[in-house]
């Protein structure tokens, strides 16, 4: 049975046709993509919001590419009447990671921007939001970035801490609650 791709090919021809610079795929039924650089995300998302319908932002998320040294920004909205959800892509420098403020364009954008900025070292210059979000008094790599040693930062701060003598492994501690044993694939992180 082949799949009718009618609302997708309309969303790309409106898109190719209003943004000359952009990259635009089809990827399946109610998923379209566009590849853009990021001065030209604001107006894409303004566009498909007061042109195209897309009155629904869903989320913001963060792909830290440290192998060629970006951050790739996927803003996900979608269109009740269509059905299609619309990602966004975009590429920004590591060394120097800037993207423009969207959340004038749907309010929520401000707490995806503000987990961003804490866990990835991305700034949203324009954006109002406190620097703390969920992170308190953090002062090392932002702990998303995927040069970000999680091992040593957990050893550092929660196995010889001062005051911590009586501490256990929170496995140990359900295994003795529970009269459980620890599996096997659990065991090499316990403090045994």
């Amino acid at each position: 049975m082949k799949t009718s791709f009618i609302k997708e090919e309309l969303l790309f021809q409106q898109l190719a046709t209003a943004f000359e610079n952009v990259v635009i795929e089809i990827v399946r039924k109610e998923t379209v993509f566009v590849y853009a650089s990021k001065e030209f995300v604001l107006p894409i998302l303004l566009y498909a919001k007061e042109k195209l319908g897309y009155n629904s932002f869903s989320h913001l998320s963060c792909v830290d590419w440290i192998e060629n040294d970006e951050f790739e920004l996927v803003y996900i909205i979608w269109s009740p009447e269509t059905k299609i959800n619309l990602f966004v892509k975009t590429r920004i420098d590591r060394q120097n990671p800037t993207m423009e403020n969207t959340d004038m364009i749907w309010r929520q954008i401000n707490t995806y921007q503000r987990e961003i900025r804490e866990m990835f070292g991305i700034e949203f210059p324009g954006f109002v939001g406190e620097k703390e979000f969920i992170l308190e008094d953090w002062e090392d790599v932002p702990p998303m970035r995927r040069d970000f040693d999680t091992l040593e930062y957990v050893n550092d701060t929660f196995f010889e801490r001062e005051g911590r003598e009586d501490k256990q492994d929170v496995r140990e501690r359900i295994a003795k609650r529970s009269g459980e044993e620890i599996p096997d694939f659990a065991k090499k992180y316990s403090r045994e």
